[in-house]
């Protein structure tokens, strides 16, 4: 028997293979199969199942494709109505792979269909438990994604109560628990960096598994502090539940290459946004007006995700020479299937075909330092940190603006204000700067390093009051 996580940080989600026999199953697969075909092929396996633990809504699955491609058979929990072939488990029914025995827990709370993989080794022991969103290291999943008709946050939680008390805690402390995120993802409130532990740990050190805690104190510790999820989540869900795109012709599509005429008339024509996913260091010093930037090294997909409202919007894009289909993978992850394709020679090529490029200001937090001190009335700071951030440490000076609810939130600024913009490192600053440059705000000004270089300087200060919204 062979169990692997396939962990990507990008998104803090964990896939599953496991194999026995030259059987195989994957659990809750990304958008791309090709890693997952490949594992099964150096095993010298066949794919037979593909286990889904509930309609996800931060990612887009790879199990329709991945079905097609193996002829592996999609599995769900109990209650799920997926709009493909599938296969309805029933709670306790027992998934014969190899050797080994997959049987299936219905745990609803997180969603209504959610459900565990229990793995039962060769021996008859209950070996691991894979946990999808039920169960995270040090917390669970948040009950408020699949509210709907006469089901409430309350509602959800208190299913998620009896299937923690009634599946999960009463198995073995010795039973590995693999989730389905680590820290980072917007499923939970406050996720472990570990992606993996025992269920004995977790009895101990997880607060929603204390033996203390009664029905409506649980209740209450998890649907407290819940933040409003990220816009693309429902849309996901969809995607998940009723299919999408081969991700082989959403590849093909958005990796053709463009000379800079081509680009510009594609963009013209379909009024794409323009992408620019190179790094934070490079994106200010020149980038192509009316663009956007997200940066690849981060977390790319998820800031796509909440910022890019229209899932069908066409997407043109500038990346690093070599990484243009990671770009739209990571795209197609959560959903943006619309890609059109790709600048060949990037901004450098822009420039050399004679079209103009725009820049970003920026400055060091010692010379923000330096011009606040000299008026600091006649300042603008906007802190894009989320904000629990914000309401932990922030500068007096400064009003949250959460690059979450940009969108949202712009129609309070002035195009005639400059606006000197920070965020923890100065990723998130960069994204909430190129947006604001693309809507017509072009007195921003960058800063460099963020809240960690600023909160050195003597302007620096801790406040809990109440974050300004007044801008």
């Amino acid at each position: 028997m062979r169990v692997e996580q396939l962990y990507t940080g990008c998104l803090s989600e964990a896939a599953y293979f496991i194999e026995s026999n030259g059987e195989a199953a994957i659990i809750d697969p990304l958008r791309e199969t090709k890693p997952y075909t490949e594992l099964a092929e150096k095993n010298g396996a066949m794919i037979k199942y593909i286990l889904e633990t509930h309609f996800h809504a931060d990612f887009v699955s790879g199990h329709i494709d991945l079905a097609k491609k193996t002829g592996g058979t999609i599995v769900f929990g109990p209650t799920a109505i997926p709009s493909f072939d599938a296969h309805i488990a029933e709670d306790g029914e027992e998934l014969k792979l190899g050797n080994v025995i997959i049987k299936v827990l219905h745990t609803p709370g997180h969603t209504m269909e959610s459900s565990t993989y229990l793995l039962i080794d060769e021996n008859g022991k209950d070996h691991s438990l894979f946990t999808g969103d039920t169960l995270f290291i040090g917390d669970v999943g948040r009950p408020d994604l699949a509210v709907k008709n006469n089901l409430s946050q309350e509602d959800l939680a208190g299913y998620l109560y009896d299937s923690l008390q009634n599946k999960i805690i009463p198995l073995a402390d010795d039973v590995i628990v693999y989730p389905g995120h680590g820290a980072g993802s917007a499923c939970g409130k406050n996720m472990s960096s570990e992606t993996v532990s025992t269920l004995g740990i977790q009895k101990k050190l997880n607060y929603a598994l204390r033996p203390d805690l009664n029905k409506e104190q649980f209740i209450k510790e998890v649907t407290d502090g819940l933040v409003e999820p990220p816009q693309y989540f429902p849309k996901d869900v969809g995607m998940n539940k009723n299919g999408y795109a081969s991700i082989d012709e959403v590849i093909a599509s958005g990796t053709r290459p463009f000379t800079a005429e081509e680009f510009l008339i594609v963009w013209d024509s379909t009024n794409a946004l323009v992408l620019d996913t190179r790094s934070k260091d490079i994106f200010p010093k020149a980038f192509i007006p009316g663009s956007v930037f997200i940066g690849i090294e981060d977390k790319f997909a998820p800031w796509a995700g909440a910022l890019i409202h229209d899932m069908q919007q066409p997407i043109l894009i500038i990346a690093d020479e070599g990484r243009e289909e990671e770009v739209v993978i990571r795209l197609a992850r959560v959903g943006y299937d619309n890609t059109l394709g790709y600048l060949k020679g990037g901004v450098t090529a822009w420039k050399n075909a004679g079209n103009e490029i725009d820049k970003i200001e920026e400055i060091t937090a010692a010379h923000l330092e330096e011009l606040y001190n000299l008026n600091p009335n006649s300042f603008h700071i906007l802190d894009v940190r989320k904000e629990s951030e914000f309401n932990a440490q922030h500068l007096v000076a400064a009003v949250n603006f959460p690059l979450d609810f940009i969108n949202k939130n712009m129609s309070s600024m002035n195009k005639s204000s400059k606006y000197y913009v920070h965020c923890a490192g100065g990723y998130r600053s960069l994204i909430a700067s190129s947006i604001l440059k693309s809507r017509g705000f072009h007195k921003v000004v960058n800063i460099i390093g963020g809240f960690k270089a600023l909160s050195e300087t003597s302007i620096a200060k801790t406040s809990y009051t109440a974050p300004k919204t007044m801008l």
